[in-house]
């Protein structure tokens, strides 16, 4: 069996209260092959972001990673690094597309900038040759390159999207999160936007972690999915036996709340 790429094992994560904790994420755990497509589904606040936030160890009090919880990139202890491995690790070794990422790019500034930035802090890169490569990976996403001098403001929600999508490559990272990278966007911008992921996927070889509620998406876009419920990983399977067979009552009750084309549910 291929040694996997990520390895979350009884991932363990409570919000710490006054009077109580809150449980978010409760002994999860699961692997993400090299070059796979491993899906979280579930309802909005059963532990999916709180685990992406986990894996590149984003997380601030009141939020607390238990104990007996480890998660492991390529055979190394994410949890057991020091800041200054923890901002190396960040973008090189793990990407994040942040929920609502096509508003996380700063308003005020170009967008060769944005790169710049990035590419300087952890290559030491000059401006000539972030430029460069800026370009390149602005070509990727079909993104015309003489546009980089351009704000975000001038850009299209599918768009800025798949902007961020090229900050995220330009490390060559081993695993990309994405978390509900297609929200707010229509379904055509939808289809665009995961098409060119998987395009980039193919060429690079990187894996992803594809976060969202949306199970129909979801099936279409990944090789095996695990389903959450109240911060449980319920059920993971292949994408087509999640599809065809499921197995545990949530998920059927998940496929059942789509509405068939034909009338009645789909289960």
């Amino acid at each position: 069996m291929t040694q996997p790429l990520l390895s979350v094992r009884n991932l363990t994560i409570d919000y710490i209260g006054e009077e109580k904790d809150f449980r978010a994420v409760d002994d999860v755990s699961f692997d993400v092959a090299p070059g796979e497509v491993f899906g979280l589904a579930g309802e909005s606040g059963c532990g999916k972001s709180t685990i992406a936030f986990a894996i590149s160890r984003l997380h601030k009090p009141p939020a607390l990673i238990r104990k007996e919880s480890r998660i492991l990139l390529d055979g190394r202890d994410v949890l057991g690094l020091d800041r200054q491995a923890l901002s190396a690790f960040r973008w090189r070794e793990v990407a994040m597309v942040f929920q609502s990422a096509m508003n996380s790019l700063n308003p005020v500034l170009r967008i060769e900038t944005q790169f710049y930035d990035m590419l300087r802090t952890h290559k030491n890169m000059s401006r000539a040759s972030a430029r460069e490569r800026t370009a390149e990976m602005l070509t990727l996403v079909d993104i015309a390159p003489d546009r980089m001098r351009d704000y975000p403001h001038q850009f299209s929600g599918g768009m800025r999207q798949r902007i961020v999508i090229a900050i995220c490559m330009a490390l060559d990272p081993k695993l990309v999160v994405m978390d509900e990278p297609t929200t707010a966007l229509d379904v055509v911008v939808q289809r665009e936007i995961l098409q060119r992921i998987n395009e980039l996927r193919r060429s690079f070889g990187f894996s992803v972690l594809f976060i969202t509620h949306d199970l129909g998406l979801m099936v279409q876009f990944c090789d095996r999915i695990g389903i959450m419920l109240s911060g449980q990983l319920v059920e993971q399977n292949t994408a087509e036996a999640i599809y065809r067979t499921p197995k545990h009552d949530y998920t059927k009750k998940l496929w059942a709340s789509f509405p068939s084309l034909h009338g009645g549910a789909l289960l």
